[in-house]
């Protein structure tokens, strides 16, 4: 024991270090309450019986900031600054990283940089993007770790595990992922996107999802900007391995082939984090039509549409996103499931050609039929309505009617 206490002062764990370091590896810049809820949630229900906020987070976090030390100490993380409530940010450093990749099985190349000097200015931007892993993620608490918790304690707890699953572990996200339009993966060119998350969960159907989140300081013109670039990023093709020519982002990431021909581009999903000063209603309608080319299907006249290489966006708010997930809110059973297969149906890209019968409804609670895989609920603003693919379709009568996508 004195032998691994001189080698890790503060104690932690072989696999305590191992969590903080995926976690950081994903994030790239965290906060230890951001690391624990994702790495250890049940922590999130204990101590309860302590009277100040501030000491009950000081008792949750306590072993993951003894885990950071000892990182610390081996070279591996270091302190990053402050956000604005004064909570230290942490990261990884070089060294940490590449450790990182192993704990993540993911190739040192994938791992992207070091996130040094992102707290200077307190991390803004990448704070939002935790929120949204957070938010897609829903960690899950252990009940089997809560046994000696107060009933009401207890009773919080189930009631999370009970709550809509959310996406694939923190080893199915990446953040901060280059998608080159020119250049190559490691040494991307002029013109490319750049996905704020990037998440692959094929046990839960969604094999390839983007993710990109606007804090509404910007206009319609420069988010179909960096739409364009999303689109040009799916277009480019390359020759893989074998020689053959395919698009690029299948020679980094795998997904289902497509049916009948159908083969759209990786789908979207755009967050609305509504601090801005800019009106997301107002963005989203001259979005809509600002890139309409680009998400729009072909109709047909048995009632089914095509979206051959067309990009699939999905629309939400970050506070609907935390409160209900990636599933959306719903009011009952029934428009759950469709909520799930609207969800699933972009995500996956599914090329499959969905007639009267079986295309899903967007409506998500009741009320009159909306156009197949197309129309979204009546109102556009972003914290009121669940995730649904094709959001940026306007109500009836819009110049952007029978659309869909936005970002």
């Amino acid at each position: 024991m004195a032998g691994k206490r001189e080698e890790n002062p503060a104690g932690s764990s072989n696999n305590l270090r191992g969590d903080v370091l995926r976690v950081l590896g994903v994030l790239k810049v965290a906060t230890v309450e951001q690391i624990q809820q994702i790495s250890a949630p049940h922590l999130s229900y204990r101590h309860t019986d302590k009277d100040e906020p501030s000491k009950r987070k000081q008792a949750r976090t306590a072993s993951h900031l003894g885990a950071l030390s000892d990182l610390r100490k081996h070279g591996l993380a270091e302190n990053g600054g402050q956000i604005s409530g004064g909570d230290t940010l942490r990261n990884l450093t070089p060294m940490g990283l590449k450790a990182a990749s192993y704990e993540l099985g993911r190739p040192v190349g994938e791992m992207g940089n070091p996130a040094r000097g992102a707290g200077r200015t307190g991390a803004f931007h990448p704070m939002v993007v935790n929120d949204a892993v957070l938010a897609l993620l829903r960690p899950k608490p252990d009940l089997a770790q809560l046994v000696d918790e107060p009933a009401e304690v207890l009773a919080a707890a189930q009631a999370a595990v009970d709550a809509p699953d959310g996406l694939g572990t923190i080893a199915s996200y990446a953040t901060e992922v280059a998608l080159p339009a020119t250049g190559t993966w490691s040494n991307p060119g002029r013109g490319g996107a750049q996905a704020d998350i990037v998440i692959t969960s094929p046990e839960d159907g969604v094999p390839l999802l983007f993710v990109e989140i606007d804090n509404c300081y910007e206009s319609a013109q420069v988010l179909a900007g960096k739409i364009d670039k999303y689109v040009r990023f799916g277009q480019r093709k390359v020759k893989d391995a074998d020689g053959k020519e395919r698009p690029m982002w299948r020679t980094r990431w795998w997904v289902p082939d497509g049916r009948h021909g159908d083969q759209p581009h990786p789908p979207l999903l755009l967050v609305f984090n509504r601090v801005g000063p800019r009106n997301p209603n107002t963005v989203i309608a001259q979005l809509a039509e600002l890139t309409q080319r680009h998400w729009q299907g072909t109709a047909y006249d048995d009632g089914f549409h095509m979206y051959d290489g067309k990009l699939p966006i999905v629309v939400t708010g970050m506070k609907q996103l935390q409160e209900h997930g990636p599933a959306g809110a719903v009011s009952d059973a029934s428009a759950a499931r469709t909520t799930r297969r609207s969800w699933k149906r972009s995500a996956t890209l599914a090329g499959k050609r969905t007639t009267s019968a079986d295309r899903p409804s967007t409506q998500p609670a009741s009320g009159s039929k909306r156009s197949s895989y197309a129309a979204p609920p009546r109102s556009r603003r972003p914290s009121g309505r669940p995730a649904v693919p094709c959001a940026l379709a306007a109500e009836p009568g819009s110049p952007t009617n029978g659309g869909r996508r936005r970002r």
